[in-house]
């Protein structure tokens, strides 16, 4: 097949997907495409956010790789590159302020969208504020609080930090309408899974009788931020509620999106997943930090080619997406990809039987980096502050660790982690300073990341 569709979403943890399991109806489209797709059951993401999560899905290179994160170096390849090297017209639709060209992700793309040209009044506001006035002077403070508190105390959404599902899945039909003999290539990333989540009503009405108000929704966004140990039982119902109401909410764009990509396309490839997942206090906390848990690590993955069907449960990276969609549309895998094509699974050719991933604060620095292997039976995670090793078929939850007492795997998976560090360090180079402008900070601080 020649057009390719990849389409990602936010924050979106596998076993909230109907067909990964999970007892509420979140996900009817995606159900419909695994029925006759590829859907991988043990798939997981090589980080822990979207940062660091992307050139993995991008390059097929991991997080530290090429001098890490913090942007792209021009010795990735995107995935975008391969298609636009072999004539495809490409797109990409996204709002995330950390995928926009300031960080690398534009390369390739002969249309991209990434929100950031288009602000409201508010957003305007919040930007003269930071860019205009003394960080220490008595209007800047106090307009600053002000954003604040009206999101704390009053609920008021002070500017958001994305553009709805409904928008994305706009521009990326328009995109399709637009094409002439070309074949294509078209990312969307949807951003509405990533709190704070302020679904339609009509979505939450699937799982409640009485929707939260966005208000409501904002205040419990700001508890669950910054005082988890302080949410009850009935805001956590409540938080994922909302979070679900979110993902059917996407579900139903994605419907939009394949109906369209059915309509403009003969044939196509098609890969749904998600960057990272979220925890909701799985682990002590919500969100999505710098942990390794499967909360956070595990997402969905389904991809149907028109080829090959039916559930697997071999060990899979988002690694392996790139090389995946390059081979499905017969064009040559770049050197430097690390992953494997899918086909190769199918084949009974599969290499791979775990997955690494790794971290550090600022994406490139080697102060308190984290690693993580998994496979079916273990999980080890290696950090500064200490070693972490879970038992998965006794501990699916991850909370007995067991370092101290299985010395012998643990020192085996230590030296998985030391032959992955040289491989890192085998790929490294300077990337210089990242200056992000103070509108990608403001929409990075709207997101709960600290930068």
């Amino acid at each position: 097949m020649s057009n390719v569709l990849l389409v990602t979403v936010d924050s979106l943890r596998a076993d909230h997907v109907g067909c990964y399991g999970y007892d509420r109806e979140t996900t009817p489209n995606i159900d419909a495409l695994a029925e006759s797709a590829s859907l991988y059951e043990n798939a997981f993401a090589h980080a822990c956010s979207t940062r660091p999560s992307f050139p993995a899905i991008f390059t097929s290179a991991y997080p530290l790789m090429y001098g890490g994160y913090e942007r792209l170096s021009e010795n990735r390849t995107l995935v975008s590159e391969v298609f636009d090297d072999a004539g495809y017209r490409t797109g990409g639709i996204h709002s995330n302020a950390y995928l926009n060209p300031e960080f690398g992700y534009d390369r390739g793309f002969d249309y991209f969208y990434d929100s950031m040209s288009e602000t409201g009044p508010v957003e305007r506001l919040r930007h003269w504020v930071k860019s205009r006035l003394d960080e220490d002077g008595f209007v800047y403070k106090s307009l600053a609080s002000a954003f604040d508190t009206a999101e704390r105390t009053v609920g008021a959404n002070v500017g958001s930090a994305y553009i709805d599902a409904d928008e994305s899945t706009d521009r990326a039909v328009e995109f399709l309408r637009g094409g002439e003999s070309h074949d294509e290539f078209l990312w969307v990333h949807y951003m509405d899974v990533h709190h704070p989540y302020l679904p339609p009503e009509e979505h939450q009405r699937a799982f409640r009788d009485d929707p939260i108000s966005e208000r409501r929704a904002i205040q419990l966004r700001r508890k669950f931020m910054e005082d988890p140990e302080g949410v009850t039982d009935d805001e956590l119902d409540d938080i994922i509620d909302l979070y679900d109401a979110s993902i059917r909410f996407t579900d139903e764009q994605v419907g939009r999106l394949l109906d369209a990509a059915d309509e403009h396309w003969d044939d196509y490839t098609v890969a749904f997943t998600a960057d990272h997942g979220e925890e909701f206090t799985d682990h002590g906390e919500f969100s999505h930090f710098a942990k390794f848990y499967d909360e956070v690590m595990h997402v969905p993955l389904v991809v149907d080619d028109g080829e090959h069907s039916g559930r697997r449960d071999e060990m899979v990276g988002l690694i392996d997406l790139a090389p995946t969609l390059v081979d499905a549309a017969e064009l040559d895998r770049p050197e430097g990809w690390y992953g494997y094509p899918l086909s190769r699974l199918h084949r009974g050719d599969w290499p791979r039987d775990s997955v690494l991933g790794d971290w550090s604060p600022d994406g490139r620095s080697r102060r308190d980096i984290r690693y993580a292997y998994r496979d079916r039976e273990w999980k080890f995670i290696s950090r500064d502050a200490g070693e972490e090793l879970y038992h998965l078929t006794e501990d699916p939850g991850e909370h007995e660790n067991l370092v101290a007492e299985e010395t012998a795997v643990a020192e085996e998976l230590r030296d998985v982690i030391t032959a992955h560090e040289e491989e890192i360090e085998r790929t490294q180079e300077d990337l210089g300073d990242v200056e992000m402008e103070e509108e990608v900070k403001e929409r990075l601080r709207d997101l709960g990341y600290a930068e």
